[in-house]
């Protein structure tokens, strides 16, 4: 059995949507804090059980008769991260898995100064040292951050942030989708290529695209970290965050999320999405 951890959001409730055009819905298990919200994959004939990283002896029941299980990475950072990622792993093992996934980063490095780049370097180590196979997924950044990142400068018609690096951005349902595949065939062991949309781009090139779409010049303006810090800061986002939004460009500038693979494209057999489509889908068109 397939067991798939997250189920209830963005990434892993769109691996399950895959799982079920690939194989039989009996041969998925999903895991989840709150069971009732996946009645409707029960109906169809998904096993869904509560399952808690937190609680590690709720595992043992969600995941029993597991063949491959897929961990999607906690929503947060830091040491008590790592230890929820170790005892999931710890699960997977003691219920017989043949196979670890895990929803890891391009960009997993020890010394990355983007907070959650540790956590999934951490994470590959517990993974080597398993002793179980493991398929680390080396994902693209999300590009669903672009639109969060572009929200003021909609407004304004300036998108102020730091000096920045080439980032390849991906789609969520790209690697949803291929995460269901390899999870279905087994093509990778280890880590995987990074898996990623077929351009880097700076936020130059993004001030670029937003304008042509929105039908509103968007200057691209570089400013300090600690201006853009003060900034999320006065805006009332909470320090830990402003943290993370100055450490994901601090990364960017070391070339961490670049440059694009084409791995992700083969693994489809389709291009992949570029950040300009995706973009169209998620911002305000001249158009509209």
């Amino acid at each position: 059995m397939i067991i798939v951890t997250g189920a209830s959001g963005q990434l892993g409730s769109a691996v399950v949507d895959h799982l079920l055009r690939l194989v039989a819905a009996e041969q998925i298990g999903v895991s989840v804090r709150d069971p009732r919200k996946l009645a409707s994959l029960a109906r169809r004939g998904v096993r869904v059980r509560h399952g808690d990283f937190a609680e590690p002896a709720s595992l043992r029941d969600a995941w029993e008769g597991a063949s491959h299980v897929l961990i999607v990475s906690a929503n947060s950072t830091g040491a008590e991260t790592v230890r929820l990622h170790r005892d999931a792993i710890d699960a997977a093992v003691a219920a017989g898995a043949k196979r670890i996934l895990y929803t890891s980063h391009m960009g997993a490095d020890p010394s990355s100064p983007f907070p959650p780049m540790p956590d999934h370097a951490a994470t590959e180590e517990a993974l080597q040292t398993s002793g179980t196979a493991f398929t680390s997924l080396r994902n693209g950044f999300y590009a669903s951050t672009v639109p969060q990142l572009l929200r003021h400068a909609l407004d304004t018609g300036e998108l102020r942030v730091p000096q920045d690096g080439p980032v390849a951005w991906t789609a969520h349902a790209d690697l949803a989708e291929a995460a269901a595949r390899i999870l279905v065939d087994g093509r990778f062991d280890g880590r995987t290529p990074p898996l990623t949309g077929p351009e880097a781009i700076d936020m130059s090139r993004v001030a670029e695209i937003a304008s042509r779409i929105t039908g509103r010049a968007i200057r691209h303006v570089v400013i300090s970290d600690e201006e853009y810090r003060h900034g999320l800061l006065s805006a009332g986002l909470p320090a830990a965050a402003a943290e993370l939004l100055v450490g994901m460009f601090a990364a960017s500038r070391r070339g961490d999320f670049g440059p694009a693979d084409p791995a992700l494209a083969d693994l489809l057999g389709r291009p992949a999405t570029t950040i300009e489509d995706y973009l169209h889908g998620s911002l305000p068109t001249t158009d509209n």
